[in-house]
């Protein structure tokens, strides 16, 4: 049977690899190797399934037990596909945990999808050698991906939850990669092994705290997401340490990002939709046609220059909705009106932040003044009057949990 599993497993490793290279993502040739070679399975050996549909109180889950036969199939084309990977609900110990339906809960970790993580390694270009921090590691996938690339002994992953650091460090361990996963607050870093020459945080955050850049080597990238109040307008920070140790830092949007850290409150358009159905609002004439979906640079910025609004994305119109202000925007299908319901006219908004963008350039990326970590953490597309700029919100500290 073990053999069996084994011989499986190898061909969906094999199998992945070759659907992400052909999809153009996967280019590192070390990456591939340690794609190939990370038995994802040991590190994932249990998953959830949510069954419920979007916006369901509570949410009914399934878990899939990677050891029982009657899950097996659909658990390791899970694990090996482009879905994140659901771990762990509400903090909960993942000594024992029993397979089949399971109502309630929110999830706390998660493997995030593989895409994702391919992008994120390769952007980091990871190498034999460096001293790599990982925040906020789950179950351990990508710390796994670059200790096979950096060598035993060299990659560190800190953990805030107590179930999560030992499933993770007890799975690593049986690799035999020589990672170390320590329990602790990811916004701290980890200094006893500091400086890093690669530090990746798999949690977003609203800025960057000062102790990622304060453990940043010479020559090193640090690479995380910035969490806006929205889901769908994510910021991907690419910094780097220079050989003269100042710190240049570049965010660009992406389609998507990490999730923001523990407590961090998302604003949710799902929960309107049966109202933005039933009214959508008031028609009036409008230039703006709504951006495509991959015109990251002025989603971006309308993230921080028209805060508080959030995408629900749906197949035949483009709807923008401000849940604290109870206003919403439907724009399309076809263009030249748009229909704007509520106190806050949010798609007079995103025509004056699209008018500025485009004024400015239609910047693809922004510089971000960190200032080693202290102070106020500037963003700018550039010199001139017409620049776009911003100011990174405070980092909202989170309290340590319960163990």
């Amino acid at each position: 049977m073990a053999l069996d599993l084994n011989r499986a497993t190898c061909g969906q490793r094999a199998g992945m690899v070759e659907r992400l290279i052909a999809e153009g993502g996967l280019t590192d040739v070390l990456l591939r190797d340690a794609l190939l070679h990370v038995r994802r399975e040991v590190l994932l050996p249990h998953a959830y399934v949510r069954v419920s549909g979007p916006g369901a109180d509570p949410i009914v889950w399934r878990l899939l037990d990677g050891t029982h036969p009657e899950d097996r199939q659909e658990w390791l084309e899970l694990i090996h596909s482009d879905e994140s990977i659901l771990i762990q609900r509400d903090g909960e110990a993942l000594d024992a945990l029993g397979r089949g339906p399971v109502t309630g809960g929110h999830m706390t970790s998660m493997s995030t999808y593989t895409p994702l993580t391919v992008e994120a390694l390769q952007a980091m270009a990871l190498g034999p050698g460096q001293r790599y921090l990982e925040l906020g590691p789950g179950p351990g996938v990508s710390l796994a991906l670059a200790a096979t690339i950096t060598g035993p002994g060299l990659a560190t992953g800190v953990e805030r939850d107590t179930h999560m650091a030992a499933f993770a460090q007890r799975n690593l361990d049986r690799l035999g990669l020589g990672a170390a996963v320590v329990e602790g607050d990811a916004l701290e870093g980890h200094e006893p092994r500091a400086p890093y020459d690669r530090i990746h945080s798999g949690i977003g955050v609203p800025r960057v705290p000062h102790a990622w850049v304060d453990q940043l080597a010479r020559g090193g990238r640090l690479l995380t997401t910035l969490a806006t109040r929205t889901p769908s307008w994510p910021g991907h920070l690419l910094a780097t340490r220079t050989p003269a140790g100042t710190v240049e830092a570049v965010l660009r949007g992406r389609r998507r990002g990490y999730r923001p850290l523990l407590g961090y409150r998302w604003l949710n358009a799902v929960d309107y939709r049966a109202r933005v159905t039933a009214d959508p609002g008031t028609a009036r004439p409008t230039r703006l046609a709504p951006p495509p979906d991959d015109a990251y640079g002025f989603w971006l910025a309308a993230a921080y220059l028209a805060p508080g609004l959030v995408r629900d994305f749906q197949p035949t119109t483009m709807t923008v909705v401000a849940p604290e202000d109870d206003s919403w925007a439907v724009a399309g299908p076809g263009n030249g009106t748009v229909r704007v319901h509520g106190p806050r006219d949010v798609w007079a908004e995103l025509e004056d932040v699209h008018a500025r963008w485009e004024a400015a350039g239609r910047p693809k990326r922004y510089h971000v003044e960190l200032r080693d970590g202290s102070g106020t953490q500037h963003v700018t597309s550039g010199t001139g009057p017409k620049a776009l700029t911003w100011t990174l919100p405070p980092l909202a500290l989170v309290p340590r949990q319960a163990p």
